[in-house]
């Protein structure tokens, strides 16, 4: 990689050389301004005010603009003349928490490289104790005109450096936050913590840009000729939240199910499982009550149809009796069917259970006989009435 930047680092009195490398790149897609009648290419030229000529980068330089309009020149051999001990060097102030420092001030990312086989040793001691105090190192550094805030740290076996914009830069936000006094309800908090298990793992090498491939699709595609616009359907985002529970709990079964789980039957509670419970109540799927079914073989609403309310002994005995009739008749045919299948084997059987199951009847009958003719013989004579 092509260094930007050549200097040193200071360490107390030790000095590393060092080389500055670019860490990060862009992959955005870059478009030149064309002309929409004809196509041609819209350039931008820097002419010079005074005799009106265009001029080439090589002659441009820089100059400070006063109030009164004059303009003072300033060449990069005045900035590298400047008594500054961090024109040339990545000057170690102090070593910090990683945590101390705030992400907004996060910004360009660079990598620095030993320069040279004499720096190797020094620059892999500041990377060790780096690990070591698990801490970050903060540091002035001057780049392209101007003196910088920046924070060193270990990436795998490299140093690199963010360049931190100064606490003075940060705008403090005022009027951002809402103004409304709102109550947020700790079961809204559980399924907000049980949003963020379901979607809070993430490979961060899988992420990437879908909307520099669409652009790159579209480019492919209108350059061979072959490219047939449509209408896109784009759904509404945002709006009114008019429950927010209800949001919450589909926002959860909707990660799940992208990621192939189960859901559990219910709302996700903190826990991810079972159903969530608001101000006493749980809150699930509503399932719809059953009506009473009228009299007369009516259905109502819901999952299945009530049984018809029986009206008069008579007509309840007779449907009865009608139902254990066809369920005698259904049993038959199936005994029939079954025995019609039978080796003879079977039907010996069959035989054999017949013969006892009258042999049984009999004895029944005889059983019952008896009995009768005990209690008659036990039963108190009948007076005659005399003439």
């Amino acid at each position: 990689m092509r260094s930007i930047w050549n200097g040193a680092i200071s360490f107390g009195l030790v000095s590393i050389p060092i080389k500055l490398v670019n860490a990060t790149e862009s992959h955005s897609i870059s478009f030149r301004q064309i002309h929409v009648n004809d196509g041609g290419r819209v350039r931008y030229r820097k002419v010079c005010e005074l005799d009106g000529e265009e001029v080439p980068s090589a002659e441009i330089g820089k100059g400070y603009e006063e109030a009164d309009g004059s303009i003072v020149p300033i060449t990069d051999e005045d900035l590298a003349q400047l008594p500054l001990a961090t024109a040339k060097t990545i000057e170690i102030m102090s070593f910090v928490p990683a945590e101390e420092i705030d992400p907004l001030q996060m910004d360009a990312a660079y990598y620095l490289a030993a320069n040279g086989a004499t720096a190797a040793k020094p620059y892999t001691l500041l990377r060790e104790a780096l690990k070591r105090s698990r801490k970050v190192a903060i540091a002035k550094y001057a780049l392209r005109g101007r003196e910088r805030l920046g924070m060193l740290r270990v990436v795998d076996d490299v140093i690199a450096m963010h360049g931190l914009l100064w606490p003075d830069e940060i705008r403090a936000p005022e009027g951002v936050a809402p103004e409304a006094d709102v109550t947020v309800r700790d079961a809204e908090l559980d399924l907000a913590d049980a949003l963020m298990a379901t979607l809070g793992d993430v490979e961060m090498a899988s992420l990437h840009d879908d909307y520099r491939e669409a652009v790159e699709a579209l480019i492919v595609a209108k350059s061979g000729g072959a490219f047939e616009p449509t209408e896109s359907v784009v759904e509404p985002a945002g709006g009114q939240v008019i429950d927010l529970m209800a949001a919450l709990e589909k926002s959860v079964r909707a990660a799940k199910a992208s990621r192939g789980e189960a859901d559990g039957g219910g709302g996700a509670g903190a826990d991810g499982e079972g159903e969530v419970e608001v101000e006493g109540k749980a809150e699930a799927e509503v399932t719809p009550i059953r009506r009473k079914a009228r009299a007369g073989g009516g259905t109502g609403t819901g999952t299945g149809a009530a049984a018809p309310k029986a009206v008069g002994g008579k007509k309840s005995t007779a449907a009865s009796a009608k139902k254990t009739a066809a369920s005698a008749a259904t049993k038959k045919k199936t005994t029939t069917a079954v025995a019609g299948g039978k080796s003879a084997a079977g039907k010996s059987t069959s035989r054999t259970a017949k013969t006892a199951a009258k042999s049984t009847a009999k004895t029944a009958a005889a059983k019952k006989a008896g009995a009768a003719a005990a209690a008659k013989k036990t039963a108190t004579p009948r007076k005659r009435t005399s003439a």
